[in-house]
Formats: structure tokens, sequence, C-alpha cells
């Protein structure tokens, strides 16, 4: 007779293990939450039978991983063990503002819980807990600080993640020398040796990434001294709500826009300001594309926002770019000259707005976390400073365009413009004299502030 719920043998070892504080660092999709999930439902399916209680909260990064914990973890593994369950969902308000909750109550006055993670839920329930992705909650080692007072009155923990860099309080939960967690570690390897039906070669190679492929399924704490920005940063100004044109305002945008053909991506990026941040609202991204289906691209941008300012790069095959730009849209292109000198300025005002949390980029976006975090400020032989994206295809394009969008709309920033060029004939520069002029008399006035 098969399992309702058939296990591999690393979920097996970890649903049975049940000390009170317990820790697992997984490969990407090898089940954890799903496995969790199960834990938690067999408890509480255990104390309705013995007529106690044992509530649970899920504390995850955000409301939709919430919302699947409780759909894929904890309903599907409820109806297997032919519990009845009643499902709530309303707003729960914290001091932190009202955040969804979603709850299923199972019987004997038991519960599960899912919120998104933060001091304030964490602090505000006396319950068992499990932490889902701990190393990508914003505000990690807050929200521990929060919770470990309600959990020492002797409810228990789990806590599960990937690796996201060193400087996050999942790091130093799995890290720490002692004997009071029970922990585990399931890389890709070990998932695969225990039955988990995956192509190992298949997927490295089709992740085409070597940090994020030691990361995310070799579970390697990748070294985030040389990285510009940490992955615990990058975590930390993603939102659910970012990325998604339908949630433009109507505000003003500011575009960055990455020259890449062949071996690099084309990339552009809009950020639109709401308020004083800067909300990512549409990465558009194309390879081996001609010059004309990226202009298209760029036209549909320029149409569809309402752009103040734009920064190309202009190095090498972007000077026909800014070129042709300028020609359309006058003096709300500006061509910045990647140099040693501009990648710095542009870089360091990249990463204050990140630090400042001044920017909101797409929440889960693998690849793009991935590329904000492989830059890289090295010193070259004679000392200067130099950034470096090395091992991949495309050289941190998205992140040179975000930054080059940040720079757009910066105050009083160093502006690497585009020159006509006025040499040709006469009716030449009588034309471009005149395409100057309407350029300046065309200003938009809603730049005056950002450059």
């Amino acid at each position: 007779m098969k399992p309702a719920v058939p296990l591999y043998g690393y979920q097996k070892r970890w649903f049975l293990d049940r000390p009170r504080f317990k820790i697992g660092k997984f490969a990407r999709q090898t089940g954890k939450t799903f496995t969790t999930g199960l834990e938690l439902v067999d408890d509480c399916y255990v104390a309705a039978a013995q007529g106690r209680r044992s509530p649970w909260v899920i504390l995850s990064r955000g409301e939709r991983q919430a919302r699947e914990a409780i759909n894929e973890a904890i309903k599907p593994h409820a109806k297997a063990y032919g519990m009845m369950f009643e499902e709530l969902e309303y707003d729960w308000e914290g001091e932190s503002g009202t955040h969804k909750a979603l709850e299923v109550i199972l019987p004997n006055r038991n519960s599960i819980l899912a919120l998104p993670a933060n001091p304030d839920t964490a602090r505000g329930f006396s319950r068992n807990v499990f932490l889902d992705e701990f190393a990508f909650h914003k505000d990690s080692k807050a929200i521990w600080g929060a919770l470990f007072p309600v959990i020492s009155k002797g409810w228990n923990i789990r806590v599960t993640s990937t690796p996201n860099g060193k400087g996050n309080k999942f790091y130093e939960l799995m890290t720490a020398d002692d004997d009071t967690w029970s922990r585990h570690i399931v890389d890709i390897h070990k998932a695969v040796e225990d039955g988990l039906p995956r192509n190992i070669d298949e997927l490295r190679a089709g992740l085409a990434d070597d940090d994020l492929w030691a990361q995310e399924f070799e579970l390697k704490w990748l070294d985030e001294a040389s990285a510009w920005l940490s992955y615990d940063l990058i975590s930390s100004v993603e939102n659910a709500g970012a990325g998604d044109p339908d949630g433009y305002q109507g505000n003003i945008c500011f575009v960055g826009r990455d020259i890449g053909r062949r071996n690099d991506l084309h990339v552009i990026w809009v950020w639109e300001l709401v308020g004083d941040v800067l909300w990512c609202r549409e990465i558009i991204e194309q390879k081996r594309e001609t010059f004309a289906s990226m202009d298209m691209a760029f036209d549909e941008v320029m149409r569809t926002y309402n752009v103040g300012r734009v920064c190309i790069d202009q190095t090498g095959m972007g000077e026909k770019v800014v070129e042709d730009a300028v020609s359309r849209y006058g003096s709300r292109i500006e061509g910045v000259l990647f140099s040693s000198a501009s990648k710095l300025v542009m870089a360091t005002a990249g990463k204050e707005a990140f630090e400042d949390r001044k920017v909101r980029i797409p929440e889960g976006n693998v690849p793009l976390r991935s590329d904000l975090h492989k830059l890289r400020k090295v010193s070259s032989p004679t000392g200067a400073p130099r950034f470096v994206a090395e091992r991949d295809d495309d050289h941190a394009d998205r992140t040179w365009a975000a930054f080059l969008g940040i720079h757009a709309a910066g105050e009083n920033v160093v502006c690497y413009g585009y020159e006509t060029d006025r040499s040709g004939s006469s009716a030449d520069v009588d034309r471009r004299a005149r395409l100057d002029d309407d350029r300046k008399n065309t200003a938009d006035v809603t730049l005056r502030g950002y450059c």
C-alpha cells in the first residue's frame, strides 16, 4: 500500500526528527516547505488525538510565499490525513500596519497560521514557529530578536532556507558551534542520491551561472566581502509589487539602457519615482536582436511611460544608439561613456540607493538577484578601483541598466553627455543646429531637481 504522502530519504529524516530546535539548509526545489508543512500537520493531528493544543505560525518572506505555504504545504496534507479543517483569510493589525493572514483551523482548536515575516508579526503570537526561507527575510536579525522571547516559553521552532550570503541570522544559526540545534544539510547531490528525480548536469548547464549554482544548489556560503551588493542588501529592497508594468501610477520615470547585442544583453530598466522611492516598473531584456528591434522596444517604453530622463551606455556600439535616441527624443537622452570613473560614480550612487532603501526591485527574480550580486569591486595593478563581473555571459548588464536609471534620477550628478557632431555639409550643420535648438526648447521642465 502506497503511503498517502510519499517522501524521499532526506525528507523522511527531516520529518521524523522532532527536537525542539531544528534547522535545515536545503537546495532549491527539494521540497523543504512541503516536508515541513507535513510535520506541522502531523503534529496538529497527534495533538488533537491526545486532546491537547499545538498551534503553529508560518512566517514567510512575503504574502505570496505565505499563501503558497498554506495552499501547497498545509491543506493538501490535512486532506491526506482526512482531517476536517476550515480556511480563514483576514487582515491582521499590528504596529507595522495591516498584514494579510491565512489560517487553517484544525480539530481541538489547533490551527496553522501564515503571515509575512517582520519583527511585528514575529512577536505577535505565542505558538510553535516555522521560519520559511529565513535567509531571505528582511531584517532577519531583528525578526529573530523579537521572536526568540516568544518561543522561549517552550514552543518548538523549525527553520529552513537556501543560503543567501553571510549577512543574515540564518547563516549565524547554521554555522554556530553549539549542540542546541539539530542541523540538516541537503544539497542537490544528496537529494538526487536519495531519489529526487533531477538531472544535475542538465540543471547546471541550464542555469549557466557558477555562483548561483554554488549557492542555490550546492549550498555554498559565497564570499560577500568583494560583492558590491550583498544578497542581504538585495533582499532588503525586494517587493512583490515591483517589476509589474500594471502597477505604473503615472509619475515621472527614469530609464537606464545598457547596450549589448551578440554576447551581452540589451537591457532597458524603467524606474518610476513614487514619493522619494524609485520603483522598478519594467525590465526589458533582449539578446542577439537587431538594432531596429532594440529601438522598437525603447520607443515603446518612451510611449508608455512619462520619461523624464534616460541614461544610455554610449560606449562602443552605443554611439549610434545614443545618436539615434537623441534625434528622436532630444535632451531627455544622456549618453554615458563607461570608464573607471563613470562606473564608480554610478555604482556608488546605486549602492547608496539600495542601502537607503530608496529603490524597490522585483521579488524572487533569481537571475536578477544573481546579476546584481555578481558585480565586484577590485583594485587594478595601479591601485585604481574597477568593477568586474566574471564567469558570465552577460557581465552584469541588468545591474548596469539599473545603475544607469538611478544615475538618470540623481541630483547634481555628473552627466557624460552626447554631443552632436557638427562636421559635414552646410545643410547637415543647419539641420543639426535646428535639431539642437528644438531639443533645448522642448526640455522637460519636470527634470529640474533631478539632474
